[in-house]
């Protein structure tokens, strides 16, 4: 029997695609049975690499916040983009003065 899975995400999503692989991780772990399985998933609990949420940069959500605080203009958009391993978050703000401005926050290390 041949399972084949089809998802399409956006490239930036890193967190999302991770659990993705964690979750088909865990499912190909439950079809497996006997010791290979015990092995498996004990070395699957050491991975560095499979953590869902990094603590080393700020997540979207913070850098809105931040960013918001800080100028005190009102945020008209918001977006992620991967730049040198890392999420740069693009946070651009309307200022009192009516005039647009981009500021760039860096997020997590991938």
């Amino acid at each position: 029997m041949t399972l084949l899975i089809a998802i399409v995400l956006p490239s930036y999503d890193t967190r999302r695609m991770r659990l993705l692989l964690t979750l088909l991780m865990y499912s190909a772990l439950a079809l497996m049975s006997g010791p290979a399985a015990a092995t498996v998933f004990d070395e699957a609990i050491k991975m560095p690499h499979m953590q869902i949420a990094q603590s080393d940069g700020m997540s979207l959500s913070q850098a809105i916040e931040s960013v918001r605080r800080s100028t005190g203009g009102k945020v008209v958009s918001a977006e992620t983009k991967i730049q040198g391993g890392r999420e740069v978050h693009h946070i651009k703000v309307l200022t009192e003065d009516g005039k647009v401005k981009t500021h760039k926050v860096n997020g997590r290390r991938l």
